[in-house]
């Protein structure tokens, strides 16, 4: 099994092995199922869009170490720090060693995961589909608000001094869209921009930043004539001082999309599934370092993968986004 092979391994080694592509890891089918979409290793039996804990109990993974990875940031140390307490809570609730695994890339955090090599994880919003169909990942909270509320919205900022003021102003600038997969940062304005009268690639220059904090300090530095970015990441991003909010115009915002959603793999014992479970809905965020980073978040509410994420099927759907590792990487 999996976690058998990844014990003899010391941690110093994820990094480099999360690089090897999808395609030199397991691709042997189960016995014909229903699966969806979902890869060809998993099964789908009971319809949820998610995969299915395998059949046989032998398969069952119960690691002594588990590894929780967060999704790919600027900075990860100083994430891997602020991470802690809840690392502390959840090694306390399942009676394990819990780890910090910083992640490079989104492509990277979803090979972990369906190696065996990552057991928990939060994914950025336009991953975790991919996340779901090819490393069986199991989403089942988002950070929220005591009275059940979650999301964050897309945000397109240009700089103050620049002559745009609405969505069409866009024709003919150049544009920076963060990565291919990522919902916020480039699949919803593909989807949503075109009923304002903008076509991304068509209308403006679409230009690949990497990262949300690489769009925003580069509207700021005017290196991008605007940038659509995640509401959540730039309001963190001011908050610490990165950029001056005085610095930047908001010329449009959508509706409310889910968050980072937090997975565990689908092969996990189910006792410690139900710990895991436990240690995130009674985690008190109230003054700890990430009550502080994720301003205006109490408590991890639970959630589901078929309903919270439709909205972002629906919008990877009008980019013709197919759940492959080909795409994932690009």
């Amino acid at each position: 099994m999996a976690t058998s092979l990844f014990r003899k391994r010391p941690l110093a080694m994820l990094t480099a092995l999360s690089l090897l592509p999808l395609a030199l890891l397991s691709t042997q089918a189960q016995a014909e199922c229903e699966r969806g979409v979902l890869d060809t290793i998993y099964c789908d039996e009971d319809g949820d869009m998610v995969a299915d804990r395998p059949a046989d109990e032998s398969e069952w993974a119960n690691p002594d170490t588990l590894i929780f990875a967060y999704t790919p940031v600027e900075d990860p140390a100083i994430y891997s720090d602020i991470w802690q307490p809840f690392i502390d809570h959840l090694a306390e609730v399942t009676e394990r060693d819990v780890r910090f695994f910083a992640v490079q890339s989104n492509a990277a955090q979803v090979e972990a995961m369906r190696s065996g090599r990552l057991h928990i994880a939060g994914f950025s919003t336009g991953p975790t589909p991919f996340a779901v169909n090819l490393a069986g990942a199991v989403p089942f909270a988002l950070m929220g608000s005591d009275d059940g509320q979650f999301g964050y919205t897309l945000q397109l900022f240009t700089h103050v001094d620049s002559d745009i003021h609405e969505v069409e102003d866009l024709k003919d600038k150049r544009v920076a869209h963060t990565s291919p997969t990522s919902n916020s940062g480039n699949l919803a304005p593909r989807a949503l921009l075109p009923e304002l009268g903008i076509t991304p690639e068509e209308d403006y220059e679409v230009v690949y930043s990497g990262s949300h904090d690489q769009s925003m300090l580069g509207v700021v530095a005017k290196d991008y004539d605007a940038a659509p970015v995640a509401s959540e990441v730039v309001e963190r991003m001011a908050a610490r001082g990165l950029y001056d909010e005085e610095d930047v115009r908001l010329i449009y915002e959508s509706d409310r999309f889910p968050t980072t959603s937090y997975n565990y793999a689908h092969n996990l014992h189910p006792d410690l599934v139900e710990k895991i479970e436990e240690a995130f809905f009674s985690f008190d965020f109230i003054g700890t370092e990430l009550g502080e980073e994720f301003e205006g978040v109490e408590k991890f509410i639970p959630i589901n993968y078929q309903d919270n994420w439709k909205v972002i099927r629906t919008i990877q759907a009008a980019n013709n986004v197919s759940y492959t590792p080909e795409n994932l990487e690009e």
